[in-house]
């Protein structure tokens, strides 16, 4: 055991934040800590760390453990380019070197007990080199640079000429790169793209040490930990597992504690009836029997109501108009800043019902594309059409379309005065908003909190085609839930810009990859992009097919013509797969009649039987034959794909 919590429980004023905080960690535990927000989390990390003094319980940690942190918004400074940080995360590596270097040269003039002593020193030192791995810490260096999704020609680039997500990203990987004992994570997958998180996620699961991280990116969570730990009103569980156990076991336990609450509460009703009514007969012996009975009350120790009870709701959200089959033509799109090009004639084809899930690295131009749609921007070259009865709602990360003067409870009811106060109060609590919280002011709301409102106020527009920028970004895991259940519900068109897997592996029935400035489509949600993001690239924009065709035949990459095109290749590519797997089927089928003739020709009874043997001789060798053609066909299969 490396760290241990022990009844920590804190609060801030009459504010009780956490209650009853118990857990272990091991020496190669990967822990996720999760809760809503406002769970106290993050307090609990700033415990953990000693920036706050718990008001009771304890912290221990093992003696000699290296804590390594970074916090989710923390001011980063930096005096140095992006490669020479990185190497300050090694610099007792280069203290080293630098050290054998001298030592090297000083032995030449030594002898005696001058030359042991200092050969006794330099064998240490090399030791502790070896053992570090301090000839490969360049080749470290650059791994976590380019995992981190930084080139070579990066390296020299000043660190404060970078934006914050940027330095974000360096102020993980010098963490990183310090290996200490645990690694304590506040939100880390904030500034990484589909890529880095991959590369992020292999980094920690094969990590010797332990690694705590807050995070409400449940994809990033299922692939790292083997341990979740969530906070709720207070109190934390242990959940030895992943996500995905996780989610199981929480629904049982959720179940349980509202079955158990709404019971008690059941019971406390009733007896505080039958307390009344002993009172009201105003005799000494009912009055006794009421008072025994109140000390009886008094001693329950009243359940908290659990927090699904307020909360677990759910959005049914229909169009109020059905659009026409074709939703969006956006034909030959193109865009440049300067002379940075993001992308050159491209094609997005969306149909009815669709949901469509843009993808790609940071900077490739995927929020330019929406707003393009949205004509926020204006685009270089090509065209947009909408379909009949098409109407857009767009979601943006910066929120524009709220008020910050106004009240949530106003921002809603004045854009939707046919609403009635309850439905708007439903509306809101779907999205975590209820009692006098509907009356805080929108500029006073957090940037997670004034999403929940533009959300929110999405969802009641009479839109049948949602854009939406990021939807995910600052919502707990409770209400990313609500929004996927909305959106796997919801009957008309959306298009989204996400970094969230889960969210994506959840809600979209396409997915389009901006990758190299072309697109790439994947007719399936994200596991299935996984699976055949590099070969489904490949037969789009870089087979040696494509590129025998002629000019006439082969069409533009990303036009109408490519995509359907594509949509084409992808169906020969699940032909030949189930062509692949009957073969295989008929080889084996093939062989085991082999054998059985085999094993007939071979009966003692039959070795006689000259008539029998002919015909089995016959026989495996007509098989014989069809084998070494499946074998052949198989091979040629196998190429292909």
């Amino acid at each position: 055991m490396i760290l241990s919590c022990q009844n920590i429980a804190l609060s801030f004023g009459e504010k009780e934040v956490l209650k009853k905080i118990n857990f272990n960690i091991e020496e190669k535990d990967k822990v996720a800590i999760i809760g809503i927000n406002g769970a106290g989390k993050t307090t609990l990390l700033n415990v953990i760390l000693g920036k706050l003094n718990p008001d009771s319980g304890n912290v221990v940690m093992a003696s000699d453990v290296r804590v390594g942190y970074l916090a989710q918004n923390q001011d980063v400074l930096f005096e140095s380019t992006v490669y020479e940080e990185m190497q300050r995360a090694k610099q007792y590596i280069l203290d080293i070197e630098k050290r054998l270097r001298e030592l090297e040269k000083e032995m030449n003039d030594l002898s005696g007990d001058e030359l042991e002593k200092a050969l006794s020193l330099y064998n240490t030192l090399q030791t502790k080199y070896d053992r570090d791995n301090g000839y490969a810490y360049e080749s470290e260096i650059q791994g976590v640079l380019s995992g981190l999704g930084f080139g070579k020609e990066d390296y020299g680039r000043h660190i404060n000429t970078l934006s914050g997500g940027q330095k974000m990203r360096i102020a993980l990987g010098r963490l990183l790169l310090e290996k200490p004992d645990l690694i304590i994570l506040d939100e880390p997958t904030n500034h990484l793209d589909i890529s880095s998180l991959a590369w992020l996620e292999g980094f920690l699961s094969s990590y010797p040490g332990a690694v705590m991280v807050v995070s409400h990116d449940r994809y990033f969570i299922d692939k790292i930990s083997n341990k979740i730990i969530e906070i709720d009103q207070g109190v934390s569980t242990v959940f030895k597992g992943s996500y995905a156990f996780y989610s199981e076991e929480k629904k049982k336990i959720r179940e349980a504690k509202v079955r158990a609450y709404l019971n008690q509460q059941a019971t406390i009703k009733h007896e505080q009836e039958v307390i009344t009514k002993l009172k009201s007969f105003n005799r000494e012996k009912s009055i006794k029997r009421a008072e025994s009975r109140e000390k009886m009350l008094d001693k329950i120790e009243v359940l908290e109501k659990p927090t699904e009870v307020r909360t677990d709701m759910r959005l049914s959200l229909t169009p109020n108009v059905e659009s026409g089959e074709d939703v969006l033509l956006a034909e030959h799109i193109s865009k440049s800043f300067g002379s940075t090009v993001l992308f050159d004639d491209i094609t997005i084809d969306i149909k009815r019902s669709e949901h469509v899930a843009l993808i790609g690295a940071n900077g490739t131009g995927k929020t330019t594309i929406l707003k393009i749609i949205n004509r926020l921007i204006p685009k270089d070259g090509g065209s947009i059409k909408l379909g009949s009865r098409v109407k857009i709602g767009y979601f943006d990360q910066e929120h524009k379309n709220l008020s910050m003067d106004k009240t949530i409870f106003e921002e809603l009811s004045d854009a939707f005065p046919d609403l009635g106060n309850t439905k708007i109060r439903s509306i809101l609590a779907a999205f975590l908003f209820t009692g006098e919280d509907v009356f805080k002011k929108i500029g006073d709301l957090s940037g997670g909190e004034q999403g929940r409102v533009s959300l929110a106020k999405l969802m009641l527009s009479p839109a049948n085609l949602l854009i939406l920028d990021e939807p995910t970004n600052h919502l707990d895991i409770q209400s990313k839930e609500i929004l996927e259940e909305a959106l796997r519900n919801y009957t008309g068109t959306v298009l989204y810009v996400s970094h969230d897997r889960y969210f994506v592996n959840s809600t979209a029935t396409r997915i389009i990859e901006l990758r190299n400035q072309v697109l790439t489509n994947y007719i399936g949600n994200y596991d299935f992009f996984e699976e055949h993001r590099d070969e489904y690239y490949r037969i789009q924009h870089g087979s040696e097919v494509e590129e025998e065709k002629t000019v006439e035949e082969n069409p533009k990459e990303g036009s109408k013509e490519k995509y359907l095109a594509d949509k084409k290749l992808q169906a020969a590519i699940r032909k030949r797969q189930s062509e692949l797997k009957r073969t295989e089927e008929e080889i084996d089928s093939t062989e085991a009649k082999i054998n059985e003739i085999d094993e007939e020709m071979s009966l003692p009874e039959n070795g006689t039987n000259t008539s029998l043997l002919t015909e089995l001789s016959a026989k495996r060798e007509e098989l014989s034959e069809h084998l070494m053609s499946l074998y052949q066909k198989w091979e040629e299969l196998e190429e292909e794909s």
